[in-house]
């Protein structure tokens, strides 16, 4: 339960992963918490995600893990295949292999699914959810924080701002500061497993490396369906919106050529979504008074070690935990002392996979996915270094 001189009353703003997961651990503390949501409907985007085990390790100190395990796959390699000859980079085994090594399995989810059960049991917990209400400012005082909405005012003990890489509450923080454009786009779609014809699709998570693009292939719920992600380098992104609906066909042209399993996913596909993948640089701080941020409103990633979600997951048992021993302010800055070396970690390793998956520097990239497969071989203890610091990663013991 929370502590008996502890702040206890808490709006968190987002209702996205890294919002309801903060708020069900809260709220199973003992803490009286709301969400507040702009979007007029609580609903995800048609699209995967992969939880690997350092986030499966939360969800089951959350008490939600079985409830989610109802709804994934799980994959058996983690692989890194050529675009055009399917020859792979690298293979290494995913399933009671990885849950051997790190003691929590690696699943493959809808994004949808994974939010559904999250509100359900945030419900249970005596979460309040609102929506259609935006965070127009906020005011610390000395017994309270005033947040004001589009509709009402606020007075709570603690504000957590998890409302994405465009947070209203980190802009309110720290000022208007506009995305960086990374220079790459991300089309996300998902595919019914029996529409796809003329391949069979391999039941890993999957890399397609090619010049200057790559494209991720997985399945999601029990293998009814298969998730893309198709990454292509661009030079500015033109349009005002950061997510728009795409043109399925120019998709199809922009990976002509590539490998059956590819195109076979690709010619299944009815629709299709276009996201600009947006940085920002790392931030002065992460909370202010009795305010702080959590996932992607402070740490926004690239998709391409698939950590997005998992370190969300992570800093809300950080942000619970933290809260639970400490008062806010001495909580707020243990939790950023914890989260903000590990979250510039694996922003960096994504931004250097780019390199890897897109094959810079021509004969060379490709020298480096060959030496990179070699070392899976015959050096495995390469790639276990590598993984280890990411999957073997357990918040749950940390000494917080």
């Amino acid at each position: 339960m929370a502590l008996q001189n502890q702040a206890s009353r808490v709006i968190v703003v987002g209702a996205g992963i890294g919002g309801l997961t903060v708020a069900l651990g809260l709220a199973k503390n003992g803490f009286q918490v709301r969400i507040f949501e702009q979007a007029s409907s609580l609903s995800e985007v048609g699209a995967g995600l992969q939880l690997s085990p350092n986030a499966v390790k939360v969800l089951r100190q959350f008490g939600i893990a079985g409830a989610v395990s109802n709804h994934i796959f799980s994959p058996k390699y983690a692989c890194i295949r050529d675009y055009q000859s399917g020859r792979y980079y690298l293979k290494s085994p995913l399933g009671k292999s990885v849950e051997q090594r790190y003691g929590a399995p690696y699943w493959h989810i809808h994004r949808a699914d994974l939010h559904k059960e999250l509100v359900q049991a945030c419900y249970t917990a005596g979460v309040e959810i609102e929506l259609d209400h935006r965070v127009l400012g906020y005011r610390n005082e000395k017994k309270h924080v005033t947040v004001l909405l589009d509709k009402k005012t606020e007075h709570v003990d603690l504000v957590i701002g998890a409302d994405g890489i465009h947070s209203k509450v980190r802009e309110l923080m720290l000022g208007v500061q506009a995305p960086i454009f990374t220079g790459q786009v991300a089309w996300r779609g998902t595919v019914p497993a029996a529409a796809i014809k003329g391949a069979e699709i391999q039941p890993n998570a999957t890399v397609w490396a090619g010049p200057n693009k790559h494209l991720v292939t997985y399945y999601l719920r029990g293998g009814e369906l298969v998730n893309f992600i198709a990454v292509e380098e661009r030079s500015k992104w033109q349009q005002e919106s950061w997510r728009q609906e795409g043109d399925v066909n120019e998709l199809r042209r922009k990976f002509i050529g590539w490998h059956p399993e590819v195109s076979a996913v690709l010619e299944a596909c009815d629709t299709t979504f276009l996201w600009a993948l947006n940085g920002r640089p790392s931030l002065s701080k992460w909370h202010d008074e009795r305010v702080v941020l959590l996932g992607d409103a402070c740490h926004p990633m690239l998709p391409f070690m698939a950590q997005g979600a998992a370190m969300a997951i992570e800093d809300a048992y950080v942000l619970t935990q933290a809260l639970l021993k400490y008062p806010y302010a001495q909580a707020f800055e243990k939790y950023e002392d914890l989260r903000k070396p590990r979250a510039t970690a694996i922003q960096k390793q994504s931004r250097d996979n780019t390199g890897l998956y897109h094959m810079h520097g021509g004969w060379q990239g490709r020298m480096k996915l060959q030496a990179l497969g070699l070392a899976s071989k015959y050096a495995s203890g390469i790639i276990h270094a590598k993984l280890d610091s990411i999957y073997g990663y357990d918040v749950t013991t940390l000494p917080i």
